[in-house]
């Protein structure tokens, strides 16, 4: 278990660096989506299956693909054609998949020994109760969870806005 922290712990971490350091707006909502994933799992492995499952529905799922969409729309004319065609090459998949395979064994090993499966938590409680531990414990984590917005919002602005168009 602890050895299965460090790996999802290390994948978020490694994709969220790639995140910063990636030049390409795309590339970089990829690899968030991959960091995303990773922080899932490791709530998911401290104890809080409710919050790993906002994580990746709310998270890497809705709002991720809406970034995706904002930046691929807001370059608009023939150059965004060709940029939008070398993005789509599968060479820029390479890393989100590796780091996404990795989370992908680690929860099938984890699967395998029954883990998983031990998680009980909040699943399958009433409405009430959810909304109990996740306005209790849990609050620091959802709160946590909705800072990461902040940094991709002004990412997708400073990417998408026009430089032309800008008094120097």
């Amino acid at each position: 278990m602890t050895g299965a922290f460090y790996l999802a712990s290390l994948v978020a971490v490694v994709s969220t660096g790639l995140v910063i350091t990636s030049l390409n707006a795309v590339h970089a909502l990829l690899y968030l989506i991959v960091s995303f994933l990773g922080v899932a799992v490791v709530f998911f492995l401290l104890g809080a299956p409710f919050i790993a499952m906002l994580e990746i529905i709310i998270y890497a799922g809705a709002i991720m693909v809406l970034f995706v969409f904002v930046v691929m729309m807001l370059n608009l004319g023939r150059q965004a054609i060709e940029q939008e065609s070398a993005w789509l090459m599968p060479r820029i998949w390479v890393g989100p998949s590796i780091l996404s395979a990795t989370l992908l064994v680690e929860l099938l090993y984890l699967f395998g020994f029954g883990v998983l499966s031990q998680a009980g938590g909040i699943m399958g409680q009433a409405p009430k109760q959810v909304s109990v531990v996740l306005l209790g414990p849990y609050l620091i984590g959802v709160e946590l969870a909705s800072m990461l917005l902040l940094p991709g919002l002004v990412g997708a602005y400073h990417l998408g806005r026009d430089l032309r168009n800008e008094d120097a």
